[in-house]
């Protein structure tokens, strides 16, 4: 099968390329090289946001992944597993990154099931296809040890014995010259039912999948417990039947992993689709996810905090509203806005001079964003924050930016350790109204 770990935004070129390997560039199989790169211009072609993209290193033609993460699995079984770009900053590469990785996506909805060891991660360096085959192979056998559950469905059959009721005119048309048989519909109590079904569909997926042989045989076993429950065959119809009742509270996190699994929009399956993955998924909305987590305990009482409101917009035109204004969170107190922060997955560097042309690694464009954000949710007076990950080269607040032609809006670039899960405040005193918002955290 075989496999390769890259971070965000490196590059990969074919095995028969004459360039070297580094940390940025990987090397993968040819065939696996044409098949990236057919998915690289599809999405291209589409207009679609690309989770690849087609590039040149040191004069070679290459695929760069872009600041998506997870596993993208060639129709081969040839495995990219991409980690977060804040890995090459560690000590502890590719074990920390899979680490930091997980338990961020644990606060993304679709990942919030993920339940895993992490001393075992760490030791043992499973690749995360392996560690999301793992969480679901896992779950399933906490369904199978308390049993699989069964339901009454309707089924008709053409009997020795009447059972149910009589389907008249199907069995004057099929029995008029056999008095032996009966027509009938009747209520069959057996396992069944389409929860299982997506669950024995899942599991024969992943043991086409899985490199390991601990997974392999659990997933084997797991198997042979659904021997008398058929694969769904229409796993999206299945999917909109699936119904977490009482007594079915167990199956949500296995059912959660299932869908992932098996929806076919993903290239983790190789069939196509250039959409957002289901196991690819971007690093933007996953550390959004994170921060809104953690931040919601680092706030002072009665603060709260408020994601994705879009109450204004920036123009109206024709009596509508013309571009939202959708800051990533608003701090909120008896009513009233107090701050507005917006997240950005990016690594910036206090040690490009904030008189050169780098600027830190800031972007004219969110101060921008910024700046409607606060004369919108702020009429202009107070402050508002980019949140960017804590990184050796970032590791305390900017000093504040000031914008002369406002009312006293005020502009902060601060830091959010991944490690601790807090937000790094300004030195007290020095950061003005963000003191009462924030408690102190140690």
């Amino acid at each position: 099968m075989g496999g390769v770990t890259i971070y965000e935004f490196g590059a990969l070129v074919s095995q028969d390329s004459g360039a070297e390997e580094s940390e940025e560039l990987r090397k993968v199989p040819f065939s696996v090289f044409e098949w990236l790169e057919a998915q690289a211009l599809a999405a291209t072609d589409t207009g679609t946001h690309a989770w690849l993209r087609l590039t040149q290193k040191r004069g070679q033609r290459a695929i760069q992944v872009t600041s998506f993460v997870g596993v993208i699995r060639a129709p081969d079984g040839y495995q990219i597993e991409v980690l977060p770009k804040v890995g090459k900053l560690t000590e502890g590469g590719d074990v920390q990154a899979r680490q930091l990785l997980i338990e961020m996506l644990r606060c993304l909805g679709g990942f919030r099931h993920i339940q895993t060891d992490s001393a075992k991660l760490a030791a043992t360096r499973m690749p995360l296809l392996e560690v999301f085959i793992e969480a679901f192979l896992g779950s399933v056998e906490q369904i199978v040890k308390r049993g699989l559950r069964s339901d009454y469905s309707a089924l008709q059959d053409n009997m020795f014995a009447l059972h149910g009721k009589l389907q008249m005119a199907a069995h004057l048309r099929q029995n008029l010259c056999r008095r032996d048989r009966f027509f009938a519909e009747f209520d069959d109590f057996s396992p069944d039912r389409a929860e299982n079904r997506l669950l024995h569909a899942a599991l024969r997926q992943v043991l086409s999948w899985t490199g390991s042989q601990t997974n392999e045989r659990l997933a084997r076993e797991l198997c042979f417990v659904f021997v008398d429950v058929p694969i769904s065959e229409r796993p999206s119809v299945d999917l909109l039947r699936v119904r977490l009742d009482r007594g079915m509270a167990h199956y949500s996190d296995a059912l959660a992993w299932a869908r992932l699994i098996l929806e076919h929009e993903s290239p983790l399956t190789g069939t196509g689709g250039h959409r957002s993955p289901s196991l690819l998924v971007p690093m933007e909305a996953v550390f959004e996810a994170f921060v809104a987590k953690h931040l919601k305990r680092q706030l002072s009482s009665p603060f709260h905090l408020k994601p994705q409101v879009k109450t204004f917009s920036l123009v109206r035109h024709l009596e509508q509203n013309w571009f939202r204004l959708k800051p990533d969170f608003l701090v909120k107190a008896s009513g009233s806005n107090c701050l507005v922060l917006d997240t950005k997955w990016k690594l910036l560097d206090i040690k490009k001079k904030s008189n050169g042309t780098d600027k830190y690694g800031l972007s004219q464009v969110d101060f921008y964003q910024l700046y409607a954000y606060g004369q919108s949710y702020l009429d202009g007076h107070g402050d508002i924050v980019l949140v960017y990950p804590k990184t050796e080269a970032f590791s305390q607040a900017l000093p504040v930016f000031e914008f002369p032609k406002s009312n006293g809006l005020r502009l902060w670039v601060l830091p959010f350790c991944l490690q601790q899960r807090v937000l790094i405040l300004p030195p007290s005193g020095a950061c003005g109204t963000l003191d009462t918002l924030f408690a102190e955290f140690a």
